[in-house]
């Protein structure tokens, strides 16, 4: 017996509404950078934080939908992309970067992420792994390649408390990222070992391209140029998209 699909809960919609590929923005604002930078695009849907449009980019469509701040949103938006048949989720977003060496304009590819979110946790132990999927991490080099982006690919953290490690930290916040500095870990963020354990968990892939500012314990302040590198990023995921489309992987 048939029956007619149900909307999803927070996202809105129903399967055939996404691409393949879903960019995911933290920031509904990206979405709108994400439309115009589109050939065509539309809005399929806008719920609580989550706004989706989807169009074409050189006969490729691609969707992007926003998932606000942290694990546990951002969660709630993975689980149901997944639900309507998405294959390909990429995470598009800012960070805090934590080498001396990181630049403005900057990206960050994460080939895996440490869990310090403990939304995730609710569905696995700690001891499974945030990786990044290869196939996602080969299609965002590419992308900074072609689009001639400068880029760094390593290991990001992820966590819950944002003010405990970001430049409006109250007392040495540079000595809670120590360690992390010293491990080489690029940039803290709020997100991506979510993402990657909940789409790994169900076989689909997933993947984080982050824009670098200045390292968040130098006092630079932001970035002169954050517009036009908040473009930049939105392109390297549309372009990353392409690519995918291009190896048969959507």
């Amino acid at each position: 017996m048939s029956h007619e699909e149900h909307r999803l809960h927070h996202l809105d919609m129903i399967t055939g509404e996404a691409a393949p590929t879903v960019l995911i923005p933290g920031d509904p604002g990206r979405v709108k950078i994400f439309a115009e930078l589109m050939d065509e695009a539309h809005q399929v849907a806008h719920k609580r934080e989550y706004l989706t449009y989807t169009g074409t980019k050189d006969g490729v469509p691609i969707s992007c939908t926003s998932t606000g701040i942290g694990p546990s949103p951002t969660a709630i938006g993975v689980e149901e992309l997944i639900r309507i048949g998405t294959k390909n989720i990429i995470r598009i977003g800012t960070c805090g970067a934590i080498q001396p060496f990181l630049k403005p304009g900057e990206m960050i590819i994460a080939t895996g992420a440490i869990r310090g979110e403990r939304a995730s946790e609710e569905f696995i132990h700690v001891d499974y792994p945030a990786l990044a999927d290869y196939r996602i991490v080969r299609a965002l080099i590419d992308a900074c390649e072609r689009l001639g982006v400068p880029y760094h690919k390593g290991l990001v953290r992820t966590h819950d408390a944002f003010y405990l490690e970001s430049p409006w930290a109250m007392g040495d916040y540079k000595a809670r990222l120590q360690k992390w500095i010293d491990l080489d870990v690029l940039a803290v963020e709020n997100e991506s070992s979510a993402i990657f354990v909940i789409a790994g968990m169900q076989g689909v892939r997933a993947g984080t391209v982050l824009l670098s500012g200045y390292p968040i314990f130098e006092e630079h302040g932001e970035d002169p140029n954050l517009e036009e590198n908040i473009k930049k990023l939105v392109n390297v995921g549309i372009e990353a998209a392409k690519i995918l489309h291009e190896r048969g992987l959507d």
